[in-house]
């Protein structure tokens, strides 16, 4: 008979041994996992990555089987899973959201349009979701009004509520985690109080983002241009930003030439400098038939000026109009913060894209009567 003693110890160096033979075994199954795991995302990768070592075939709306995808912003695997569900891609969520966190994708999903099949495993499904969504590459040039910008987005495939888009243009409460929409002047007959602010350059959006997403990839890049010596400038001239960024936006409208903006910026501030003086700016007036569905001119009449009574008509109307009437560059925002010197108090277009400028009202005058009999002459060919 074994003593109990001895008994006692061979059960527990077999019990040692038994662990220590799970450890092993359970590190080498574990090891080999992510070895395996490895060369299946890297494969996933190859084929459906859109990094610079995948080959960039990411499943779109055009390929066989592809069904729509819209992730919510701040989705957690859960309600994913449920929205896979719900298209009929997957069956169970609870495997899909043990498989999420046990492979490592949970916390990785990528708000945004993706496209998936019905046929793709578990795996390929969450390496899909947490790839760049779908996007559509859209490009603002300098001068575009807020409805403009609107069009362009529309037209490019973005898809989004205008209601909600104009309501957050018009009141921009949620953005004011920025220093110069809080610097934003709420004047009568201000209706687009970010005009102005969506800064004209090349974006991508997806094509499904939400509203507020949009305005704040415009205001983001604004951010970034809106230099420290810009606000130190605006200071020490005497004007707020926004007002640098009003008298900007007409700069902009006025001048298709780059080299004359820093003349233009001259004469606007020589009349806002002298007494009983207005802007009289055409860009203002062309501003209002715009928003009205006309064309813009490029020599007004009388009617044209008469016909809006609106703080925006600097014919009518003292000083800056109450907001930006577009989107300027930074050519022109460096314009009017670093005017030309100049004892110039007009300018008119030539009719080539240039402007021809004045110190009185007759040579302005006479100008104005030249360029505009060569354009009647041009248009009858003689």
């Amino acid at each position: 008979m074994i003593p109990k003693k001895i008994t006692r110890t061979l059960l527990t160096i077999l019990v040692f041994f038994l662990l220590i033979s799970c450890v092993v075994v359970g590190f080498y199954f574990g090891f080999a996992y992510v070895i395996s795991q490895n060369a299946r995302f890297a494969k996933l990768d190859s084929l459906y990555g859109d990094s610079a070592s995948g080959s960039g075939s990411v499943i779109d709306e055009h390929s066989p089987g592809a069904i729509e995808i819209i992730i919510p912003r701040s989705s957690s695997t859960k309600e994913i899973a449920e929205l896979l569900q719900k298209k009929g891609i997957i069956e169970n969520t609870f495997i899909y959201t043990i498989l999420s966190k046990f492979n490592g994708f949970d916390g990785s999903y990528m708000a945004g349009t993706h496209f998936v099949t019905a046929k793709m495993s578990y795996d390929e499904i969450m390496f899909v979701l947490t790839q760049k969504p779908k996007s559509v590459r859209v490009t603002f040039p300098e001068g575009l009004t807020y409805t403009e910008v609107k069009a362009r987005l529309s037209e490019a495939g973005v898809n989004f509520d205008v209601t909600i888009l104009d309501n957050m243009v018009r009141n921009p409460q949620i953005f004011l985690d920025y220093d110069f929409v809080t610097d934003i002047s709420i004047k009568q007959g201000r209706d687009w109080l970010l005009q102005g602010y969506l800064y004209p350059d090349t974006y991508e959006f997806d094509m499904n983002t939400d509203e507020e997403t949009i305005i704040r990839t415009f205001l983001d890049n604004t951010n970034n241009k809106l230099l420290a010596e810009y606000y130190e400038r605006a200071e020490k001239i005497g004007k707020s930003l926004d007002e640098i960024i009003t008298l900007a936006s007409i700069i902009q409208m006025e001048c298709s030439k780059t080299e004359e903006m820093r003349s233009v910026s001259s004469v606007f501030y020589n009349r806002l400098n002298k007494e009983g003086w207005r802007l009289e700016s055409c860009a203002t007036v062309n501003y209002l038939l715009k928003e009205n569905g006309k064309a813009a001119k490029l020599w007004l009449d009388e009617g044209d000026i008469t016909t809006y009574d609106s703080p925006y008509n600097t014919y009518l109307y003292d000083g800056l109009p109450p907001g930006p009437i577009c989107s300027p560059g930074e050519d022109a925002i460096r314009a009017a913060l670093w005017p030309e010197t100049s004892k110039n108090l007009y300018f008119c277009a030539v009719g080539d894209g240039t402007n021809d400028f004045s110190q009185t009202l007759d040579q302005h005058n006479a100008k104005i009567a030249k360029y505009k009999a060569e354009a009647a002459q041009g248009s009858s060919g003689g």
